[in-house]
């Protein structure tokens, strides 16, 4: 037995040998490529500490920074006909879908909650891109009309989080029917006096841009957000022309007059307390004032 090679060098190695770091600890900016540690990023609000890149973050850590307390009650969204067409293409689209509620832990593109916003009723509707592109079916759909009573039976204000990249095609034309759908939800609260506050997040596109994330009482958006029917690499390949700098971003459709503000995602709380209580005629939200006690727990 060599006890140099069978003991003393492997003593060795593991003292000098690296440590394996989970990858989940660190996120790279897709904007700046700053590496970014996890805690610190999400206690930002997923928005990069370096570039105040805004970056993805799902419904429910929003709702849990926009609602007092981190307190929100889910509302329950009727459930649509699993698969109307049988549609299939490199897969078939239960499995896609299984696959997408394992990845997001939601059960589907869209998420309905009612909560307090600096002690204010809203209903809220958070859309999660990471499911399927965020993409607009039946439950979407469903969603926004489920949304739309709740507030107004409640005569409670919604505020939608948009991000989408379209219609989903595995629904076919029972998707494009969420666009009226949704529309008359909208109307629905405009027939009641209640405000309705669109936020338009990273990316929103396809029929939900030419749907219910454009029919807003006040229209806001994130910091460089992508907002449009069709994309500008589509519209410069059917124009043949350059497109100007930032076409299409929140900031360039600020200036030409199709938003009302942009806004970034940790002074969004504020912004929306105030927009809301003044289309409401309330008076000015009480800042740090302590959440209602919830009813279940007292």
């Amino acid at each position: 037995m060599n006890w140099i090679s069978n003991y003393v060098r492997p003593k060795i190695n593991s003292l000098f040998s690296r440590r394996e770091v989970p990858e989940n600890l660190w996120t790279k900016c897709p904007e700046c490529g700053t590496m970014l540690f996890h805690r610190e990023l999400a206690d930002n609000l997923n928005v990069c500490t370096h570039c105040d890149h805004h970056m993805a973050i799902t419904p429910r850590e929003r709702f849990a920074a926009l609602f007092d307390g981190g307190v929100f009650v889910e509302v329950k969204v009727p459930e649509p006909i699993a698969d109307p067409l049988h549609f299939r293409d490199q897969k078939k689209y239960p499995d896609r879908m299984k696959a997408a509620q394992k990845t997001t832990g939601e059960r589907d593109a869209m998420l309905v909650a009612e909560g307090e916003i600096y002690r204010t009723p809203v209903v809220a509707v958070g859309q999660d891109f990471a499911f399927m592109g965020g993409s607009m079916g039946m439950y979407v759909g469903n969603a926004i009309i489920a949304a739309a009573e709740r507030a107004v039976k409640l005569k409670r204000p919604l505020v939608l989080f948009a991000a989408a990249g379209g219609a989903r095609m595995q629904e076919g034309i029972l998707s494009l029917m969420q666009m009226p759908r949704s529309t008359v939800a909208v109307q629905m609260l405009k027939e009641a006096g209640l405000p309705y506050v669109v936020v338009l997040t990273h990316p929103t596109t396809g029929g939900v841009t030419a749907s219910y994330a454009m029919l807003g009482d006040v229209q806001i958006a994130e910091p460089n957000a992508l907002i449009c029917f069709a994309g500008p690499r589509v519209i410069e390949q059917t124009i043949r022309e350059k497109l100007p700098e930032g076409f299409q971003r929140a900031e360039y459709l600020l200036d030409h007059g199709m938003l009302d503000r942009v806004t970034h995602r940790k002074a969004m709380k504020d912004e929306l307390a105030t927009i809301l209580r003044m289309l409401m005629r309330q008076s000015p939200a009480v800042r740090g004032d302590l959440p209602a006690v919830d009813p279940a727990k007292a």
